[in-house]
């Protein structure tokens, strides 16, 4: 059996506990050798203790015999008192240390010592409850950010919540069970259909598709459709188990017409459309993410759910694939029109075209136009400067 490390430990931001006084705490979801991720929770206060007893396991490294020979970055000391201010400006750095410690040699970054520090503890699962019952509060840092200003960081924020319209047994580890009319909060989305949640002191992976807002129906943050589409390249093979899926192999390059919070994307292949799973989906020219279909499963479609129960009146918006293949075949007709049009005309034509869409650049007016349009505070300031 291959020994464990880490592959990847991302700063997702930092709690606000009240229990059993009011501290703070970092998330790091930690991503292993066998690609399962967890979510642990530590003080800065830990994160420095770590820090200090790494650099006396490896005093060449830390530069305690000569400051040339450092490799383990510095990290701050912890302040007499952490306040939010201090926590938020504290993550750029700690997402930075971090990021330099796993890419150090396998001596150190496979280390006991580092491997033991970023394991799950029992109270990373169940954290002690507040005894007034206040809930944590949750500030989430931009993935874009640990290069910016910590100002950029949001929070506080409440989770959105939501809820669960059927029962859902967990598969894996890593996932979250649900029953149904139970309320999840909704820590990250991703685009692949599973949602991290976190119900209680329980925390894990549930499909989007058993999910519903409290307040509509209807997802706000879901796209509208984009005919003009994406190249995507399937990555896996996939056999459409419903008429309204398309059956692909690895390696084929598709149109991604609609983005779909549940995971499945509607699809173009030449003149056909259909749902395709976006976890099987790669987007042409970036580089191929690491396995997350080996450590989840395809998340489940809405419409293969059994006895599932909405609070809601109204039914969610749904757009037949004979509407998405009616209004691709209208896009692509147009968008064949416009090529014809332009391999007809001459190499004159188009360089007529291209010079009329530049706007043509209005001549500097003289000092003297400038002066008469300028107020006579102005006036007098030019004249006292001159």
């Amino acid at each position: 059996m291959a020994e464990p490390y880490i592959r990847h430990a991302q700063l997702l931001g930092f709690e606000k506990r009240f229990s059993p006084s009011q501290h703070y705490v970092y998330m790091f979801m930690v991503k292993w050798q066998d690609l399962t991720e967890k979510l642990v929770y530590r003080k800065y206060t830990e994160i420095y203790e770590f820090h200090k007893e790494l650099k006396d396991t490896f005093p060449i490294e830390s530069g305690q015999i000569n400051k040339e020979h450092r490799t383990i970055p510095h990290l701050p000391a912890p302040k007499w008192f952490d306040g939010l201010r201090s926590t938020e400006n504290r993550q750029v750095t700690l997402a930075d240390y971090c990021s330099s410690i796993l890419n150090l040699p396998p001596k150190i970054s496979r280390c006991p010592h580092v491997l033991n520090f970023f394991k799950v503890r029992p109270d990373d699962v169940n954290p002690t409850a507040s005894n007034n019952g206040r809930k944590p509060e949750t500030f989430l840092l931009k993935t874009d950010n640990t290069k910016k200003n910590a100002s950029d960081i949001t929070g506080p924020i409440i989770l959105q919540s939501y809820r669960a319209i059927a029962d859902y047994g967990k598969n894996t580890k890593s996932e979250l069970s649900v029953m149904t009319d139970d309320v999840v909060e909704v820590v990250e989305k991703k685009e692949n259909g599973w949602w991290f949640c976190q119900m209680k002191n329980k925390r894990g992976w549930v499909p989007a598709a058993y999910l519903e807002p409290l307040d509509s129906p209807d997802e706000s943050e879901e796209q509208e459709p984009n005919y003009e589409g994406e190249l995507h390249i399937t990555t896996q093979d996939y056999s459409g188990e419903l008429e309204d899926e398309l059956s692909m192999e690895g390696g084929e390059t598709v149109e991604v017409i609609h983005k779909l919070l549940d995971g499945w994307w509607v699809v173009r292949r030449g003149s056909k459309t259909g749902f395709f799973p976006a976890m099987y989906l790669q987007k042409s020219g970036d580089t191929p993410s690491e396995g997350t279909s080996k450590t989840k499963g395809l998340p489940p479609r809405r419409k293969t759910i059994k006895s599932a129960n909405s609070i809601h009146q109204q039914k969610r918006k749904e757009i037949s694939q004979d509407t998405y293949r009616r209004n691709s075949k209208k896009y692509l007709k147009q968008r064949q029109s416009v090529v014809d049009v332009m391999n007809s005309m001459t190499i004159e034509e188009l360089n007529e075209v291209e010079n009329k869409a530049q706007p043509a650049i209005p001549p500097r007016p003289s000092k003297e136009l400038i002066l008469d349009k300028c107020s006579e505070h102005t006036k007098n300031k030019i004249q006292v400067v001159n």
